[in-house]
């Protein structure tokens, strides 16, 4: 799949540059009414969300066919994702309100996905090639729902902050995988120079530097009874 990290013209359809401005703009108007993103990140909500998803988009292997995005909230990354090719891309979101609100979005873009408003523990294996989840859990929580809804031979795509080391480490000995890291886009530094549709809000609170976590052949160490 193309790379669209910076979301440039060049990179990226005119039609999902608009659709992804669409988006944001709906999302600052449903901002208002329930809990999608902190406030204080609407006015960066492109960097701060769009192409921090987008940046996922290369690292999906060619011949996935399934995309699953576990706590998906407002849409990021799944919907972002699905906007821009992913293919048969499954939401799960729990919270009835996020999930109307991420049906509206599919329908005000006319991005074709699908809305489970269900517990991710709950819901039946989706067998997805491609796992993602953003800011939903630490590893140590994360990785029993990724492996319910991931295929055997599937991708787990997790962005992750500063505390990415230290969750490897305190499931390693009960996890075994194979890790590969892609940095996160550095969205502090493009924060003063952004060229994006601008959104209306108050003051942001900036990026912080982040890490993609590629896991594959994930599998929990067996104990001894």
């Amino acid at each position: 799949m193309a790379a669209a990290l910076d979301l440039d013209p060049a990179a990226v359809a005119h039609d999902s540059l608009a659709r992804l401005t669409t988006l944001v703009e709906l999302l600052a108007t449903w901002t208002q009414r329930i809990n999608l993103i902190g406030p204080a990140t609407l006015p960066d909500a492109w960097d701060r969300h769009i192409v921090e998803s987008a940046a996922l988009l290369p690292l999906i292997p060619a011949d996935a066919r399934r995309l699953a995005d576990l706590g998906s909230g407002a849409g990021f990354p799944g919907l972002v994702l699905a906007i821009l090719g992913a293919p048969d891309v499954h939401l799960v979101e729990s919270d009835q309100r996020k999930a109307a609100f991420l049906r509206e979005a599919a329908r005000v873009t006319e991005t074709p996905v699908t809305v489970h408003a269900h517990r991710i523990e709950a819901l039946d294996p989706l067998a997805a090639h491609v796992v993602t989840a953003r800011a939903l859990a630490p590893l140590t929580d994360l990785l029993p729902m990724v492996t319910r809804h991931l295929a055997p031979e599937g991708t787990a795509l997790l962005p992750k902050g500063r505390t990415a080391d230290d969750e490897l480490t305190a499931c390693a000995d009960r996890w075994i995988m194979r890790v590969t890291r892609r940095p996160a886009p550095d969205v502090s530094a493009r924060a003063s120079s952004s060229q994006a549709p601008a959104v209306a809000g108050g003051a942001g609170d900036g990026g912080g530097p982040g890490t993609i976590l590629i896991l594959r052949e994930i599998r929990r160490v067996a104990t001894d009874t």
